[in-house]
């Protein structure tokens, strides 16, 4: 599969990439439901229901950790809750998995191998910039080889990487793991005092949420 990565890369990161804090570790501290998350610039909620965005990075530790608590939390969430995936790309370097993620949402398997490509970069130590492993990973997922090719190389994975970069300073991402929900609260390790109260935090937001549309 041929690419131009450093390309790619200039592309999608650039001058916009300026100025981006990275971000930090999360540390255990308990904190009040009141201290675990900060409001930020309301952005437009695009859907009716109660978004609730997952930015991440397949590098960071602490997005592994917290994906199968995030998954967990997924499967009995409530009706009227929707989820979004925007990979976070706070440094140049970054880019190349965002590239990833958007690769599989074309292909059509960005829910079905989300989590399993968290495990293969953790677990079986992938690299965002071997190409041809990618491809053989994909393959082996049951994705045709053609079309993950085709997929990754497209102008359209391109244009949504560039969008991310202007989506993580929208919503003021600032490191990983970060959960905003209704477009107006962030949360995460860090802001929460422990990435098991991640999950819980968001639940209490998602309820704040409902009662401030209800008092509207």
């Amino acid at each position: 599969m041929t690419i131009s990565r450093r390309s790619m890369l200039t592309l999608a990161a650039g001058a916009a990439l300026a100025g981006v804090i990275p971000g930090a570790s999360a540390q255990a501290q308990e904190r009040s439901f009141e201290q675990s998350f900060r409001s930020i610039t309301p952005q437009p909620a695009p859907t009716d229901k109660i978004e609730v965005i997952d930015f991440f990075w397949y590098g960071c530790p602490y997005c592994f950790q917290l994906m199968p608590m995030f998954a967990e939390w997924e499967k009995t969430k409530a009706a009227d809750v929707v989820v979004r995936r925007i990979p976070a790309i706070l440094r140049q370097e970054w880019v190349p998995e965002a590239h990833l993620y958007y690769t599989l949402e074309v292909v059509g398997a960005a829910d079905r191998l989300h989590n399993k490509l968290f495990d293969a970069f953790h677990r079986d130590r992938l690299q965002a910039t071997d190409i041809e492993a990618l491809s053989k990973w994909a393959e082996a997922n049951g994705i045709d080889r053609a079309k993950w090719d085709e997929s990754y190389n497209s102008q359209g994975v391109r244009n949504n990487v560039v969008r991310a970069v202007e989506l993580g300073r929208d919503y003021d991402v600032r490191g990983t793991p970060v959960i905003v929900v209704d477009g107006r609260y962030q949360t995460g390790g860090g802001q929460a005092g422990s990435l098991k109260n991640v999950m819980p935090t968001v639940d209490g937001l998602v309820k704040l949420v409902r009662e401030r549309r209800k008092q509207a």
